[in-house]
Protein backbone atom coordinates (compact mmCIF):
# COMPACT_ATOMS: atom_id res chain seq x y z
CA UNK A 1 0.00 0.00 0.00
CA UNK A 2 1.48 3.33 -1.23
CA UNK A 3 1.17 5.76 1.95
CA UNK A 4 0.48 9.73 1.13
CA UNK A 5 3.83 11.78 1.28
CA UNK A 6 3.36 14.41 4.67
CA UNK A 7 3.85 17.71 4.31
CA UNK A 8 4.23 20.09 7.02
CA UNK A 9 2.87 23.68 6.48
CA UNK A 10 4.06 26.67 8.72
CA UNK A 11 2.31 29.60 8.31
CA UNK A 12 0.75 32.22 10.80
CA UNK A 13 -2.30 33.04 8.93
CA UNK A 14 -5.44 30.77 9.46
CA UNK A 15 -7.21 31.11 5.95
CA UNK A 16 -3.85 30.52 3.65
CA UNK A 17 -2.71 27.22 6.49
CA UNK A 18 -6.22 25.92 5.71
CA UNK A 19 -6.33 26.57 1.80
CA UNK A 20 -3.07 24.95 1.41
CA UNK A 21 -3.99 21.84 3.61
CA UNK A 22 -6.95 21.62 1.49
CA UNK A 23 -5.34 21.73 -1.81
CA UNK A 24 -2.83 19.49 -0.82
CA UNK A 25 -5.41 16.77 0.53
CA UNK A 26 -7.12 16.92 -2.88
CA UNK A 27 -3.75 15.73 -4.30
CA UNK A 28 -3.55 12.94 -1.97
CA UNK A 29 -0.83 14.15 0.60
CA UNK A 30 -0.93 13.67 4.22
CA UNK A 31 -0.38 17.45 5.98
CA UNK A 32 0.37 18.67 8.96
CA UNK A 33 -0.47 22.30 10.00
CA UNK A 34 1.72 24.36 12.31
CA UNK A 35 0.87 28.04 13.20
CA UNK A 36 4.77 28.85 14.10
CA UNK A 37 8.38 27.32 13.39
CA UNK A 38 8.25 26.53 17.53
CA UNK A 39 5.07 24.40 17.27
CA UNK A 40 6.73 22.51 14.30
CA UNK A 41 9.60 21.74 16.24
CA UNK A 42 7.88 20.42 18.80
CA UNK A 43 5.87 18.45 16.52
CA UNK A 44 9.19 16.46 15.11
CA UNK A 45 9.64 14.44 18.15
CA UNK A 46 6.54 12.65 16.61
CA UNK A 47 7.22 12.77 13.06
CA UNK A 48 9.21 13.87 10.55
CA UNK A 49 7.50 15.10 7.52
CA UNK A 50 8.72 14.29 3.94
CA UNK A 51 8.94 18.24 3.18
CA UNK A 52 8.55 21.70 4.70
CA UNK A 53 6.64 24.42 3.28
CA UNK A 54 7.13 27.20 5.26
CA UNK A 55 6.44 31.34 5.23
CA UNK A 56 8.98 33.54 6.11
CA UNK A 57 7.07 35.65 8.06
CA UNK A 58 6.13 34.43 11.49
CA UNK A 59 5.89 35.43 15.33
CA UNK A 60 8.78 34.41 16.68
CA UNK A 61 11.71 31.94 14.88
CA UNK A 62 11.39 33.37 10.79
CA UNK A 63 10.40 30.42 8.28
CA UNK A 64 14.22 31.42 6.95
CA UNK A 65 15.68 30.72 10.58
CA UNK A 66 13.45 27.55 10.79
CA UNK A 67 15.09 26.43 7.07
CA UNK A 68 18.40 27.32 8.38
CA UNK A 69 18.03 25.04 11.67
CA UNK A 70 16.12 22.30 9.58
CA UNK A 71 19.36 22.44 7.38
CA UNK A 72 21.69 21.47 10.08
CA UNK A 73 19.45 19.29 11.50
CA UNK A 74 17.57 17.48 8.75
CA UNK A 75 20.04 17.77 5.62
CA UNK A 76 17.81 15.99 3.63
CA UNK A 77 14.51 17.29 4.47
CA UNK A 78 12.99 19.66 1.58
CA UNK A 79 12.22 23.01 2.25
CA UNK A 80 10.04 25.23 0.39
CA UNK A 81 9.63 28.67 1.61
CA UNK A 82 6.81 31.23 0.67
CA UNK A 83 5.87 35.05 1.40
CA UNK A 84 3.77 37.98 0.43
CA UNK A 85 7.09 40.11 0.97
CA UNK A 86 9.35 38.89 -1.84
CA UNK A 87 12.65 40.82 -1.66
CA UNK A 88 15.52 39.56 -3.94
CA UNK A 89 17.82 39.39 -0.07
CA UNK A 90 15.39 36.99 1.18
CA UNK A 91 15.09 34.83 -2.16
CA UNK A 92 18.86 34.79 -2.51
CA UNK A 93 19.19 33.78 1.14
CA UNK A 94 16.49 31.03 1.10
CA UNK A 95 17.84 29.32 -2.22
CA UNK A 96 21.55 29.77 -1.26
CA UNK A 97 20.41 27.76 1.94
CA UNK A 98 18.69 25.52 -0.02
CA UNK A 99 15.51 25.76 -0.84
CA UNK A 100 13.69 23.63 -3.01
CA UNK A 101 11.54 26.38 -4.06
CA UNK A 102 10.45 30.65 -3.33
CA UNK A 103 7.38 31.05 -3.62
CA UNK A 104 5.61 34.55 -3.87
CA UNK A 105 2.21 34.79 -2.79
CA UNK A 106 -0.42 34.34 -3.87
CA UNK A 107 1.25 31.80 -5.91
CA UNK A 108 -0.25 29.46 -8.45
CA UNK A 109 -1.11 26.66 -7.18
CA UNK A 110 0.36 24.24 -9.77
CA UNK A 111 3.60 25.43 -9.29
CA UNK A 112 3.28 24.95 -6.04
CA UNK A 113 2.30 21.24 -6.61
CA UNK A 114 5.37 20.78 -9.12
CA UNK A 115 7.78 22.19 -6.31
CA UNK A 116 6.47 19.83 -3.86
CA UNK A 117 6.76 16.93 -6.39
CA UNK A 118 10.50 17.72 -7.47
CA UNK A 119 11.10 17.87 -3.84
CA UNK A 120 9.54 14.54 -2.77
CA UNK A 121 10.72 12.59 -5.81
CA UNK A 122 14.51 14.35 -4.72
CA UNK A 123 14.16 11.85 -1.16
CA UNK A 124 13.23 8.70 -2.42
Amino acid sequence: MDVSPHIAIVDDDDAIRYALSSLLRSEDFSVSLFDSAEAFLQSLANQLPQCLLTDIQLPGLSGLDLQFRMRAEQPLLPVLVMTAFPEDKLRDQALAAGAVCFLRKPFDNCALLGCLRRAIAGTN
